[in-house]
């Protein structure tokens, strides 16, 4: 028993479950499962990621402070490695990987009281101190104790020896501390100590031999070559690997080279100094051997690096002749079978297995793969198919547990054009990736998006990085697109009829070419695309997989409106949870929201509708501007599908709906309309108003505000003429 340093409140410790959060521990245990959810901690800022900051809490723990937790932008992050922070211990999962939480206390004097934290007890600084101060002696006195101590580890142990008999006191130390324990020659010429080192865990800033050491390459008499696939079953063995380097990071520790053979990727640490970069003359694409010992990180394989040697010549070809072999093989889809038989699909099945031999590829080589898409049903679904399919592949390949998030992401789109602004966006991204953390620049997929002349210009900016990029498209495409990119998967090039097409139906069948273990699951994700008038054939798939037409409503209406809020954010985990591990009970909850946000809309706009007959058109008129909640739930262009879905019925065809707002102009009709041809005809009639078509045939019409009626009189004249 204790007393609480805060209010002096009897506690088992030092501190009472009230003034838990106001204290600033210092870890000094030895594992992650020793550590304290709810509490702060003082860390080291080890490195970034796209998805977060990864933080040294202690001595070989080290914890995610993900991006979604921060107070501001990752970007915005002034934090270097290296760096001293305090973050809240949110989790620590089974699999030994801790979750942080954002604190904006970031000094120790804006926390009430400080406390060490070891593997069994709460110490005060001055008490922990002490003890160490009793175990250096301890250690000084004892020649075979710290013999000992240099080639063996006790976990339970609060401080740990080096193997020059000094200590580490304080957890700011570390990286020193590290840096001594590399350069001792005893935890590199010892046999015991190697011995030893191969049955505990060891963190990769702290590895047990360096470049200066005594270790020739290929100096173990009978090494052969292993693949990464077959490293599992030699955890504690020194293995030779034979691959290409396709990722480089520096931590604060040691540096992190990616390696990629034909059977899978593994991280391989390889420490200099602390935060020097170790073999300054290993870069990407590099061909590499490696020796190392193969342990495990925070549950993750990883090999602790003791040699690694540049391959040139006929070693270089033989292992990229190797590792191309083995690509082209997995590359290609198991099944090249369609989801169902769909005249629209059909017509560019052959590009639909070419887009899946790329992702495929792509996975082999280890490259990030960003997919855009619209901020629609239709582009959640389709993007959430890919992942469904390519997330196995990456956890496959990579033996970091957190690879999914680092090789794939989804990122979401304001409307159908992949502009300047977006392309941009991915540029700065893949490049701050490259020089920051050597990553290979990603394979770009454009989802319900991006088919028509417009994105031109962003493709150009992607291609000057030889970025590959694919699109996969519903709508009515541009043939200049089909230059733009490395490969169009749109069927209206091909002349194909695309009115009963979804971007879904053909992302679900690219996926289930990349993926044939997860065809089952996606056979429901057409159906649940589709607004009005499914086909047939995916309403049986749909029934088949368990989905009636009352569940699969519910799912789109869901992902629509959640769609919505935090429209730019993947919500990766959200949509899955939607789409294929939801028993009923999310989806309808969010559907009932839907459902009232929508009608609740529908009844204003209904009544504020005006309604003109221009020859044998009948076009009903809605002010968006004045009649809609612009920055509230539902957008513009769905407020307006469903009321065109609506209206129609009480009138005959032709029938359009005409959404006009200051300074742009939707329409919806029964009659098939080209918006590029009205948007050109507007010029012409009114040369003052700025007139250009946005997102090509299906898109919406744009104009100076000061030229809002006069834009409006002649699209309803135009419209008569032309639809009548």
């Amino acid at each position: 028993m204790g007393n609480c340093i805060i209010c002096d409140k009897p506690v088992d410790g030092l501190v009472c479950e009230v003034h838990e959060e106001d204290v600033a521990f210092e870890f000094e245990g030895t594992s992650a499962s020793q550590l304290s959810p709810g509490r702060f901690y003082r860390g080291t800022v080890d490195g970034y990621a796209d998805f977060g900051v990864f933080v040294d809490v202690g001595d070989h723990v080290t914890g995610l402070l993900h991006r979604s937790e921060l107070d501001q932008r990752l970007e915005s992050l002034d934090w270097e490695p290296g760096d001293s922070v305090y973050v809240q211990v949110l989790d620590v999962r089974d699999n030994g990987n801790i979750d942080l939480g954002w604190s904006i206390r970031q000094d120790d004097r804006d926390f009430r009281g400080r406390l060490i934290e070891t593997a069994d007890d709460e110490l005060r600084p001055e008490e922990f101190e002490e003890d160490t101060d009793e175990s250096a002696a301890d250690a000084d006195d004892s020649p075979d104790q710290t013999e000992s101590a240099a080639s063996s580890t006790d976990s339970s142990s609060e401080v740990v020896a080096n193997g020059s008999g000094s200590t580490a006191t304080d957890s700011s130390e570390t990286d020193s501390s590290a840096a001594e324990t590399t350069d001792s020659p005893e935890t590199t010429a010892s046999p015991e100590a190697t011995e030893s080192a191969s049955e505990v865990e060891h963190d990769a800033s702290t590895t047990d031999t360096d470049q200066d050491s005594d270790f020739e390459f290929g100096t173990e008499p009978s090494l052969n070559r292993t693949t990464v696939g077959d490293i599992d079953s030699q955890v504690g063995s020194i293995v030779r690997l034979e691959g290409e380097i396709t990722g480089i990071r520096q931590t604060s520790g040691p540096t992190v080279f990616e390696l990629s053979d034909e059977t899978a990727t593994v991280e391989c640490a390889a420490f200099e100094e602390a935060g020097v970069r170790a073999y300054p003359d290993v870069d990407l694409d590099d061909v590499v051997a490696l020796e190392g010992e193969v342990e495990r990180h925070h549950g993750d394989l990883q090999i602790e690096t003791e040699a690694l040697e540049i391959l040139t010549d006929d070693e270089r070809a033989t292992v990229l002749e190797r590792l191309e072999e083995a690509i082209e093989q997995e590359a290609r889809p198991s099944v090249l079978e369609l989801i169902d038989d769909h005249d629209a699909v059909s017509a560019v099945e052959d590009e639909l297995f070419e887009a899946a031999t790329q992702i495929r590829r792509a996975v082999m080589e280890s490259r990030p793969i960003v997919v855009r898409h619209q901020a629609t049903a239709d582009g959640y679904i389709a993007g959430a198919a890919i992942e469904r399919a390519v997330l196995p592949l990456i956890e496959d390949k990579h033996t970091r547990d957190d690879a999914v998030y680092h090789y794939f992401e989804r990122r979401p789109l304001e409307g159908r054009v992949y502009d300047m602004d977006a392309a941009t966006d991915d540029v700065t991204s893949m490049l701050e990736a490259r020089d920051r953390h050597g990553e290979q620049l990603p394979l770009v997929i454009l989802v319900d998006a991006g088919a028509t002349a417009e994105s031109a210009n962003g493709y150009d900016l992607l291609s000057l990085y030889d970025t590959e990029s694919i699109v996969i498209d519903d709508s009515r495409a541009d043939e200049e697109i089909t230059d733009a990119v490395s490969l169009a998967v749109a069927p209206s090039l091909t002349g194909a009829d695309v009115s009963d097409l979804t971007s879904t139906a053909l992302g679900a069948n690219v996926a289930a070419a990349v993926n044939d273990d997860v065809r089952g699951d996606l056979e429901h994700l057409p159906a649940v695309s589709y607004w009005e008038d499914v086909p047939e054939s995916y309403l049986e798939l749909a029934t088949d997989a368990g989905y009636d037409e009352e569940t699969l409503a519910e799912r789109r209406e869901a992902v629509a409106l959640e769609a919505f809020y935090q429209s730019y954010k993947d919500k990766r985990e959200l949509v899955t949870d939607l789409l294929f591990d939801d028993d009923g009970d999310l989806a309808a909850h969010v559907s009932e929201q839907f459902r009232d946000k929508l009608e609740t809309e529908l009844e204003a706009a209904s009544e504020n509708c005006a309604v003109r007959g221009v020859g044998d058109v009948t076009v009903s008129i809605l002010d968006t501007g004045s009649f809609t909640h612009r920055y509230n739930f539902p957008t513009t262009t769905l407020l307006l599908d469903a009321l065109h879905r609506r209206e129609r019925t009480r009138a005959d065809p032709p029938f359009v709906t005409l959404g006009v707002g200051d300074d742009e102009l939707h329409v919806r009709a029964t009659e098939t309309l080209d918006v590029r041809e009205l948007a050109s005809e507007l010029a012409e009639r009114v040369p003052d108003a700025g007139v250009s078509a946005v997102g090509g045939r299906d898109g919406h019409v744009e104009y100076l505000v000061g030229e809002r009626d006069a834009v409006e009189e002649a699209t309803v004249e135009i419209l008569g003429e032309t639809l009548a």
